[in-house]
């Protein structure tokens, strides 16, 4: 297996940031043939989503994101800035996980699909994504 951990900078704002280029590029270096891209990220408050981007759509998800797990006081945990306990929760809708075929060393995804890291927690500007390629 051959596997890399990687930062993103993800700031002081909610984000959907797109990793599809840097997992191709991850395969270009390890390569690959086929097999499966196993992206990984190890955060509580972080989680990973196949979409399209760039026609509004990580735009909708954060939008609806906010009016199912709004950043008010109704949560338990409350450490961080106010509504945190909402970004704990994210990773039950958007696992913290996603597994990509690779066919000839390229990302078996649909046309309009990204893989995506979407961030809702602005306490926390830099996150780690680990990517592994496990050959068939």
């Amino acid at each position: 297996m051959h596997s890399e951990e990687i930062e993103i900078n993800t700031g002081d704002t909610e984000v959907v940031v797109d990793l599809t280029d840097r997992c191709a590029r991850f395969l270009t270096d390890a390569d690959a043939t086929d097999g499966l891209l196993h992206v990984w990220v190890p955060h509580a408050t972080a989680g990973l989503a196949v979409i399209e981007t760039g026609a509004g759509s990580d735009t909708d998800l954060l939008r609806a994101l906010g009016d199912l797990l709004p950043a008010d006081n109704r949560w338990r945990h409350r450490h961080g800035s106010p509504g945190h306990g909402r970004d704990h929760v994210l990773p039950a809708f958007l696992p913290p996980y996603a597994s990509i075929p690779v066919m000839a060393g390229t990302l078996a995804l649909g046309t309009w699909q990204s893989i995506c890291l979407v961030d809702t927690n602005t306490d926390n500007p830099v996150r780690k994504v680990r990517l592994s390629y496990l050959p068939a």
